[in-house]
């Protein structure tokens, strides 16, 4: 496994455990859309929470949600829109959740943001 990729993983790991310590059941990892890949899909108060996670270490130009362009945003609720047909009576957000690691991938910090963006 590559460097970013291992750092993809580390995050995703420390987001996960993060959500599960605020209350969250994970209801799905990774999850893959004809159109698109979800990180984390949580769920907690009627509510599912579709879940990007930007992990950065070092240096950054850019804050990891910066990396969460439009077309990205569109991928993920297109994977969002097909999970959703299983649950229909549940509300629908997207969560960005920054990972910040020190050089030896250790955790910094985690910036949760909610409602991150809004494609309905």
């Amino acid at each position: 496994m590559d460097r970013k990729a291992f750092t993809g993983t580390i995050g995703e790991v420390y987001a996960a455990r993060y959500l599960r310590q605020n209350g969250f059941d994970l209801m799905s990892a990774n999850f893959k859309g004809r159109l698109g890949e979800i990180d984390i899909v949580g769920y907690r108060d009627n509510c599912i929470c579709f879940v990007e996670v930007k992990t950065r270490s070092g240096n950054m130009l850019a804050s990891p949600a910066e990396f969460v362009d439009e077309r990205k945003q569109k991928k993920i609720a297109a994977a969002a829109s097909k999970y959703m047909q299983s649950e229909p009576d549940c509300v629908a957000r997207f969560d960005v959740i920054e990972i910040f690691l020190d050089e030896d991938g250790e955790l910094l910090d985690i910036n949760h943001i909610r409602n991150a963006f809004d494609l309905t």
